[in-house]
């Protein structure tokens, strides 16, 4: 049952429309990859997003975390405007992308999740306890000193996690987080999720592989062509899906 915390991000008529010109029109075409999204995303909760590649899951992640502008509607970020307010974005919002080695920036696991607490510029003494509450947290202790290029594609997913965690990001989003993963990768990442809910952290997940993360959605939102198709708690937009054509 969702709790009703305070709404972190409030999304009113948010569409994203792309033109590209087409030889046989010999003008421009207008492709609507976002189309009307009204969503309130609250603190504390996890939520997960779900729809087929192309429904439009990661561009609109881009967007609240403000690395795409939408072509219309608003986004309210703590009651704010969002675009106005990209520097609390970014100390406050933290992305896991899917493709892990794009964001893992440090020669071993510690020098990485290092990385963005010392461009926080952070006092030192800050710095070495939030890397090593992060490693704990993360099961990254014993790995501290090992090459990031030796870690396994769950390890680094982890990694790319830990960074985010140790930047103190009060809001992960985690775009196609078992992508590319064997089952103990799987289980990794769960790992992960349930410890940023542990911690109390707004959890928003964008998957294809709904039935990983189902247990841990406290809402279920279904992404399709760049509209919401159903939302709410998941049993009853499960049960309202029609599975065979879906």
């Amino acid at each position: 049952m969702q709790k009703q915390n305070k709404v972190l991000f409030s999304i009113r008529g948010l569409k994203k429309v792309f033109t590209t010109g087409t030889f046989d029109s010999g003008g421009d075409d207008d492709f609507e990859a976002l189309a009307g999204i009204d969503l309130d995303i609250f603190e504390g909760e996890c939520l997960v997003i779900a729809g087929a590649n192309g429904s439009g899951k990661t561009l609109l992640m881009r967007i609240l975390a403000g690395l795409l502008e939408a072509s219309e509607g608003e986004i309210l970020f703590r009651g704010k405007a969002h675009i106005e307010n990209k520097a609390l974005l970014r100390r406050s919002v933290g992305l896991v992308f899917q493709d892990a080695d794009a964001q893992i920036l440090g020669e071993t696991v510690e020098e990485d999740i290092r990385f963005g607490p010392e461009n926080l510029k952070l006092p030192k003494e800050e710095i070495k306890s939030r890397v090593e509450e992060t490693l704990a947290a993360l099961e990254l202790s014993q790995k501290r000193d090992f090459a990031t290029r030796r870690l396994s594609g769950g390890e680094k997913r982890r990694l790319a996690a830990a960074g985010v965690l140790a930047m103190g990001c009060e809001t992960i989003i985690m775009d196609e987080p078992f992508a590319n993963l064997d089952w103990p990768g799987v289980v990794q990442v769960l790992k992960i999720i349930n410890v940023f809910k542990q911690s109390g952290k707004t959890v928003v997940v964008l998957t294809h592989e709904l039935e990983k993360v189902l247990a841990f959605a406290d809402r279920l939102v279904i992404l399709a062509a760049g509209k919401i198709r159903d939302r709410g708690e998941s049993d009853a937009v499960l049960n309202r899906l029609d599975l065979p054509g879906a």
